[in-house]
């Protein structure tokens, strides 16, 4: 989320609604014995985190999965989240690239990433005897295309943020509020959805990725994507970064970084960033 993203999410929301489905949140957490919470150091599932540390003390603990898809600074983030908050956390690690039908990168990819994260979160769960595990989609979410929700439904997986009917702009909020270092954080999926449909998903691939969206954020970008077409990265970057992306120096400097990540050809898309952007592609199958 840009800065101006960001004023925009303060200055329109009723305040009073959102802080009336907080306490319908915190309720339901309460209800628990105890509960982990599948922690990717995004603003929904940091903010989860905390209420369920807030309602549950150290009977909730938040789980975050480490894998090539999973940028080194979404883990650099989640550990500053940690380190601010004292929630309690542990990583573990998923091996959903080793699964087939993740590699091939059909339209329910989302779908087997998350069936392998609860497989792993349900077998830790039973261990320690959790009963409850829970994911931060929000009521917003629905709209967009989530296949990753279908494996949360088959797990029993709880989605307290979207039972308390709580939006993006709320959670922002209410997170800013709290004092939340993420509350303005922009929106992060894994690297794999980087990658057109079909095209494989590989370890090295995502290094790539990762390498070149590193050279983006080195050069004060925030908001952005490289999506990854063969040997040509397409470079999304937010509509009031776009300008200064479009400046001839500091092209010249994004095709550096770009290329030294691995890529041979770098294109700046004029449309700007879009989240799921890839997905697009599938109306017109």
């Amino acid at each position: 989320m840009t800065a101006a993203a960001a004023a925009t999410t303060l200055a329109h929301l009723d305040t009073q609604a959102a802080l009336l489905k907080e306490q319908r949140l915190l309720e339901s957490l309460r209800a628990l014995d105890a509960v982990f919470i599948a922690f990717s150091g995004g603003a929904d599932s940091a903010y989860l985190a905390w209420a369920a540390y807030t309602a549950l003390g150290a009977r909730a603990v938040a789980i975050t999965a480490i894998s090539a898809s999973f940028s080194r600074h979404d883990r650099a983030e989640a550990d500053k989240f940690i380190a601010a908050t004292g929630i309690h956390h542990e990583f573990i690690h998923t091996s959903e690239l080793k699964n087939p039908l993740y590699v091939a990168n059909n339209a329910d990819r989302c779908y087997h990433c998350k069936d392998e994260l609860f497989d792993q979160m349900d077998a830790l769960a039973q261990r320690r005897g959790v009963t409850a595990i829970a994911y931060g989609i929000n009521a917003d979410d629905t709209r967009d295309f989530r296949p990753g929700h279908r494996a949360a439904h088959e797990h029993h997986v709880l989605a307290p943020l979207l039972d308390a009917a709580l939006t993006k702009s709320e959670i922002r909020w209410l997170s800013h509020r709290e004092g939340l270092p993420t509350w303005d954080r922009p929106a992060s999926a894994c690297l794999s959805s980087r990658v057109p449909y079909g095209t494989a998903v590989t370890p090295a691939l995502m290094e790539k990725i990762d390498r070149a969206e590193a050279a983006l954020r080195d050069l004060g970008f925030r908001q952005f994507r490289v999506r990854a077409h063969g040997e040509l990265a397409r470079i999304e970057i937010a509509k009031d970064e776009l300008a200064r992306g479009l400046d001839p120096a500091v092209s010249a400097q994004i095709s550096e970084g770009v290329k030294s990540a691995g890529f041979n050809f770098v294109t700046l898309d004029l449309e700007g960033y879009r989240q799921g952007s890839l997905n697009s592609l599938l109306k017109l199958k």
